[in-house]
């Protein structure tokens, strides 16, 4: 069983964790020092038997918080192949939230997701029409993104966009990131990758603003700055920068 913060639902966490593809507590990488979905894991579990005391995440469009699961699929609209996954699904009144996280990844030597031909159908809405376009760029290989995972941004927001609109909520895209000093050996991570990371999340937002899926981008450091804010939560917060360390 990992090592999880005070006060975590562990059951659930750990049934949750295991059902993401890639079993990370199976092959030993939630254990790692750069462990992405650790960090999730231990931010987000605190909420899951009390939702209601996550407050609204900062930028999103959403009111108050009915429900916070780990390790959601948010499936396309047909029923073989992949499907996506994302590290926390927030609902609301309103609103389905998809959390997509990322720690050292977009640090690391580019792998960067591909499409298939099987995502150019006409399922995804004229009010998809921007992310399609940017989808299609992709596929030509004619979109610059080096460190932004774009291409699984956009299935992430399909996904999204699915399951919103069978439930007739607002979708939301909410890019959670940290950017950290250095990696878990001491090296410094690299001030140019970071400034390229921040400058294709701004230009992927541009691109994509007005369709059905709002993209909203957030560094881990302003969630737990607002987070800190609210007294029930300095606790978990103080607990998670010395777990985490430095988030950027």
């Amino acid at each position: 069983m990992p090592n999880f913060l005070p006060d975590l639902p562990e059951a659930r966490i750990v049934e949750a964790v295991s059902r993401m593809p890639g079993n990370e507590l199976r092959s030993g990488k939630f254990d790692s020092a750069e462990s992405s979905a650790a960090l999730v894991a231990n931010a987000f579990g605190w909420f899951l038997d009390r939702p209601a005391a996550l407050p609204p995440l900062p930028g999103v469009p959403a009111g108050a918080v009915e429900a916070v699961d780990l390790a959601v699929e948010m499936r396309f609209p047909w029923s073989g192949g992949r499907h996506p996954w994302l590290d926390v699904g927030i609902v609301t009144h309103t609103t389905l939230v998809g959390v997509a996280a990322r720690r050292y990844e977009p640090f690391r030597p580019a792998k960067q997701t591909g499409f298939a031909d099987v995502y150019d159908r006409p399922v995804w809405g004229p009010n998809m029409a921007r992310y399609t376009a940017l989808a299609l760029e992709l596929i030509a290989g004619t979109a610059d993104f080096r460190v932004l995972d774009a291409a699984q941004l956009v299935k992430h927001s399909y996904g999204i966009r699915t399951r919103a609109q069978k439930r007739a909520l607002g979708a939301v895209l909410v890019y959670l990131y940290a950017e950290p000093e250095q990696w878990a050996s001491g090296k410094p991570v690299d001030r140019a990758l970071q400034a390229r990371h921040r400058e294709e999340i701004a230009r992927f937002g541009k691109t994509v603003a007005g369709d059905d899926v709002v993209f909203v981008p957030l560094s881990w450091g302003d969630l737990l700055w607002h987070w800190d804010r609210v007294p029930a939560l300095r606790a978990h917060v103080a607990a998670l920068r010395v777990r985490f360390g430095d988030l950027g």
